[in-house]
């Protein structure tokens, strides 16, 4: 495969930018996001004030949460799986740094720190069926967040800081790299394209919470140029200029995994932003047009369908299964396109409005989209954290 030089000459910047120093915290919140929020949230502007409530209503972000780390973390049936432990402690300890950053309150740092510190002394392997991978990926990268956003906090130790650091590359990361090389030993077209999303998104967050620029740089190559179904020529694989949209590779398979594609697409998108690589821009806003994409089609629109193929299936119509699935996913791309971008995304927008408007006005987070593990595959609270005022 060829790529024209303008292309190559930017994919070499994009790789070249963040080789000084990483940003911190800098994953998918700053410190600029944390002070802008906050000021807010004292100032009880809305939405961010309704926002912090949807937060702070959570039962994951109470002071009195307690994390259960395991030795082994299963998933995939025919292992004793006992990954929603993980996912609920990592929504925990998500929402209690969020509220530590805003409020000020150590206590709520100290919680988090808990239930990080314990994972880090006592988890030592990730087992079960191929979907092994899938927590490798979903939950190193929330891991990863937390880790981000806990660095800055003095009374975080740095001998805890370096084992949650080793359980990132020891435990997480290997298994990231290992399924992006070799898949599991199956075709290369495979396994779907939220797969390989959660492994990016894993690897990203850990090269940056890590300082390693070889494992950061490794998981933008990937979304430029990988082989498999994340890379976003794949995942975003079919363009239709006329309509402004881009047919996502799960959209014959059900929308519960398309919109899953679209969360995982723009939190790894925003993790590359604060570290100064602009993902979302690639190709003339590629990810914005599979956003669009599945947003119109799950807001009962029709859509252009391909046929769609690879080595096990071969999808003929757009999937209605789970169709207006209803993931907190849809701020983010909302306030980063339209607001700090100027652009349009009227389905994107109006997906954004119909979530915030479910949640009493604001996305929530992990536990209020349902107690399994979809609910907990994104971290949420988009109003509170990624609400700006218009640029434009």
């Amino acid at each position: 495969m060829r790529f024209p030089v303008y292309f190559l000459l930017a994919y070499a910047l994009s790789l070249s930018a963040p080789a000084a120093a990483f940003v911190h915290p800098g994953l998918l919140h700053t410190a600029a996001d944390f002070a802008r929020v906050r000021n807010k949230v004292n100032a009880q502007a809305e939405p961010w004030l309704t926002g912090f409530q949807k937060l702070t209503s959570n039962s994951h972000s109470a002071i009195t949460y307690r994390a259960r780390p395991q030795a082994t973390v299963y998933r995939g049936l025919g292992s004793p799986e006992n990954y929603s432990i993980l996912y609920n402690d990592l929504a925990a300890a998500y929402a209690l740094c969020l509220r530590w950053k805003i409020t000020g309150d150590t206590t709520f740092a100290d919680a988090a720190a808990a239930i990080i510190n314990g994972w880090s002394s006592t988890l030592k392997t990730i087992g079960g069926t191929s979907d092994r991978f899938l927590a490798a990926g979903l939950y190193g990268y929330q891991f990863a967040n937390a880790v981000e956003m806990l660095r800055t906090y003095a009374g975080w130790s740095s001998g805890d800081f370096a084992a949650a650091k080793s359980l990132l590359l020891n435990v997480f990361y290997p298994m990231n790299h290992d399924f992006l090389v070799n898949h599991n030993g199956a075709r290369i077209d495979h396994y779907w394209s939220n797969w390989d999303l959660c492994n990016m998104c894993s690897a990203l967050s850990i090269g940056v919470a890590t300082d390693n620029a070889t494992i950061f740089n490794e998981a933008i190559d990937y979304f430029y140029v990988g082989a498999g179904n994340g890379a976003i020529n794949h995942t975003v694989w079919k363009l239709y200029p006329a309509e402004g949209l881009g047919q996502l590779q799960e959209a014959g398979r059900d929308q519960g995994h398309t919109t899953l594609s679209v969360g995982l697409l723009v939190a790894f998108a925003q993790m590359a932003y604060n570290q100064n690589v602009d993902l979302f821009a690639h190709d003339d806003n590629r990810i914005l047009k599979g956003a669009e994409y599945a947003a119109k089609y799950n807001l009962g629109y029709d859509v252009p369908y391909t046929t769609y193929k690879n080595c096990d299936v071969t999808q003929t119509v757009v999937s209605n299964n789970s169709r207006g699935d209803m993931r907190p996913i849809w701020e983010l791309p909302y306030n980063h396109y339209v607001k700090i971008k100027g652009l349009r995304a009227e389905f994107t927008a109006a997906y954004a409005e119909k979530v915030r408007s479910a949640g009493g006005g604001a996305e929530g987070g992990g536990g209020d989209y349902g107690p399994n593990s979809g609910g907990y595959d994104q971290l949420g609270y988009g109003t509170l954290m990624y609400s700006v005022q218009s640029h434009h």
